[in-house]
Formats: structure tokens, C-alpha cells, sequence
């Protein structure tokens, strides 16, 4: 396998910044380059040549399709070539490994899923490796590989630790680049979702707003001037003293009240059967506290509380201009969303801006794209933090 970024790279900060502005915002003139980046319109010359000499950009057609070209037309839209390159974007859980294939600018064009018969680093690494030999032969035009995983993430190589999977220290983009032969990015999934959403969902074009997933875990992302502030406890359990109500459930996996005691679907699974004597799935539980149930309806309703007691002291705090929730447990909205909406706004001041809440009805997939967004922004502009 090739990997065909070599061409592209590396790019100046300069070239970066162009780069970017039209593969999050394109089609884009040199005129509205020069404009959002502030550039006279000679630097906006000098550094799309370069970029359109390497195939990176092209000039369209006003209007046409990225390849279609005119010459002698400086305000013709420039855009990048989506199709030109694919991406494979990995999601590591505990039972099964969930791919995508995406093109440049994050479409997904292809899925692929295995489950996990073992969470050993070897069998794990052989999964991925057979997954990228059968996606690629539908998709030869592979460039790199992302991969998101529950955890602490160490260089966007090594995972640090991760307890869905019980690691500590294992190199997997090293291992997963020698069975692949293609440049591999690991990350934390929620920094890799929160990569997504900044660059192509719904945190586009927004200076500041926060991520919220809720799931398995519990995680938090952060968006400051556009950018994702990453923090050294990324996701390394910090949930679990994040304490929303001090007087909530204590649940095995965190501190009496805490996000994870009070949102996580183990924590609401685990509390419900130990009200009830019964296991119930999630979905299971939702439904039964929409129809009245009583036990399932008085925990997913304190969750629904606790989710909106957590956002106001987010919105309190940083002022976002949205909150986006998702992960697999955001079904807690469609059954309590009144209740999170009143809680947030009984806990914030009464002439306050509303809250801004969007929820991502997602599944493993969209995770997998974001790990493949990471790749694109790594291993094409070599633009994300380290």
C-alpha cells in the first residue's frame, strides 16, 4: 500500500492555514481567502500555487465540480479534491471494532465491523489489519489510518491505559503501521469526535462551545477560539469526580453523585437492577421509564436532572455557544428532555443567555469518523495539537 501524502507535504503555516479554510469552508476565491485570513491578495497567490501544483487544491468551475478547470479566472473557487484520497478511521470497544472509510473531507463512504473475541493488544492488531486489507482492496486510494479508543492516549502512538480494554502501555499505532504498512494516528475517541464536530459537524465555525458524550463512559471536550483545548486527564476517568450531586448514587465505577454514578449506562443499568433485582438493557430501561414505570422512571429522571445541572455549570462557567451532546447514550434526552432543560434552567441565573443544546442521535460509526478526521488532520496538514 501507498500512502500518497508525501507530495503534500510538509506545508508551511502559511500553506496550513489555506489548506484548511477550504477543506472545512470550500469552495472559497482567492478573494475570500485573502479576506478570512487576512492576507493581501499576492500571499494568497504565492500560497495556493504550490498547493494547486501538488493536487492538493484545484480551481472549479463557479458553481462546478473540483477538477473541472478554467485558466486565467483568479476568482474561481478553489476546493479540494474529496474523492482524491481515503481515510480508514478505527473505533476500539471492548467487543468489537467499528470502521469507516472516509474521503477528505470526512464523508463516509464505506463501514466495516468485526467483533472482538479477545481484548488481547496481538488478536486486536490482527482484527485491524484484516479489516484495512479488506477495505482497501475496495478502496486502493487509502492514505492513513485514525484510530479512536476509550483511554489515555500518549503521543498519538501509545495507549497510555485504557479500562474498557484493560491495556497499559501498548504502542498500537506502531503495531497497526507494521501490519498494515499505511501511517497510523491514535487518539482518545472523545478528542477524536471533538476534532469531527469542530472541523465538519456541528461545532463548525464556532469559537466556543463544549462536547458532552454520554455512554459507556462519560466524556468532555472543550472548544476555545476554535480550537480543542486538550488536557493531560483526557479522559482518564476524571468523570468519575466530577461530582454533580453529593448526595446521588454511589455506583461501582465512580464517587458518590458523579457523572459517571449518575449518567453512564452501566451506572443507570446497575441501578436500576439493584432497585428491581432484574437487568434491563438501556433502551429497555428508557422505555420502560417513558410508559410510568416507577424505579426506571425515578432514575433516568434524576439522570435527566444531574444532565442538566452538569450543563448549566458548564454554561456557567465557560459560556459556550452550544452544547452538543452524543454518544450512544443520548436517548436519555428523547425520554427526559423536559426534565434536562428545567434543570438548566433552575440552575442558571434568570436573565441569563440561553443554552444552546444539540444532540447527535449517533452510533460507533460516527466515533470511527472522527478518528478518521485526526488522520486527515495529521497525516494531510499536519495541523492538530500533539
Amino acid at each position: 500500500m501507498t500512502t500518497g501524502t508525501a507530495s503534500w507535504l510538509p506545508l508551511s503555516p502559511g500553506e496550513r492555514s489555506v489548506a484548511i479554510e477550504v477543506l472545512v469552508h470550500g469552495p472559497l476565491s482567492r478573494t475570500d481567502l485573502a479576506r478570512r485570513l487576512d492576507l493581501s491578495a499576492g500571499s494568497v497567490t504565492r500560497l495556493t500555487k504550490p498547493l494547486i501544483e501538488s493536487g492538493l487544491l484545484v480551481e472549479v468551475a463557479d458553481g462546478g465540480v473540483a477538477g473541472e478547470t478554467r485558466q486565467g479566472r483568479p476568482s474561481q473557487p478553489l476546493d479540494v479534491v474529496a474523492q482524491s484520497r481515503s481515510f480508514i478511521g478505527f473505533k476500539i470497544t471492548a467487543d468489537a471494532v467499528y470502521g469507516v472509510v472516509t474521503t477528505l473531507r470526512s464523508d463516509i463512504v464505506a463501514r466495516h465491523d468485526r467483533p472482538l473475541t479477545t481484548r488481547e493488544p496481538a488478536e486486536v492488531v490482527a482484527v485491524l489489519g484484516e479489516m484495512t486489507d479488506e477495505l482497501a482492496r475496495a478502496h486502493p486510494s487509502l492514505a492513513g489510518i485514525g484510530i479512536g479508543v476509550g483511554g489515555r492516549v500518549e503521543g498519538r502512538t501509545t495507549v497510555g491505559e485504557s479500562p474498557f480494554l484493560g491495556w497499559r502501555n501498548v504502542p498500537l499505532a506502531a503495531l497497526v503501521e507494521g501490519r498494515t504498512g499505511l501511517p497510523v494516528v491514535l487518539e482518545n475517541d472523545v478528542a477524536a469526535l471533538v476534532e469531527a464536530e469542530t472541523w465538519f459537524g456541528a461545532g463548525r465555525g464556532l469559537d466556543r462551545y463544549v462536547v458532552l458524550t454520554i455512554g459507556a463512559g462519560f466524556g468532555y471536550g472543550l472548544v476555545l477560539s476554535g480550537r480543542r483545548v486538550p488536557t493531560v486527564e483526557e479522559d482518564g476517568g476524571f468523570g468519575r469526580h466530577w461530582i454533580i450531586d453529593p448526595g446521588g448514587p454511589l455506583t461501582p465505577e465512580g464517587e458518590r453523585g458523579s457523572a459517571v454514578s449518575l449518567l453512564t449506562i452501566p451506572s443507570i443499568r446497575y441501578q436500576v437492577q439493584a432497585a428491581t433485582g432484574r437487568e434491563h438493557t438501556y433502551e429497555e430501561i428508557l422505555a420502560l421509564a417513558a410508559a410510568g414505570e416507577p424505579m426506571p422512571a425515578r432514575v433516568v429522571d434524576e439522570a435527566a436532572r444531574a444532565l442538566g445541572t452538569l450543563i448549566a455549570q458548564i454554561a456557567n462557567a465557560v459560556m459556550p455557544q452550544k452544547v452538543v451532546l452524543a454518544g450512544e447514550g443520548v436517548g436519555l434526552m428523547d425520554v427526559g428532555g423536559a426534565a434536562v432543560e428545567a434543570s438548566v434552567r433552575a440552575h442558571r441565573h434568570p436573565l441569563a443567555a440561553p443554552v444552546t443544546l444539540e444532540t447527535k442521535v449517533s452510533d460507533f460509526h460516527d466515533w470511527a469518523r472522527g478518528a478518521a478526521v485526526l488522520a486527515i488532520q495529521v497525516l494531510v496538514l499536519g495541523s492538530a495539537e500533539s
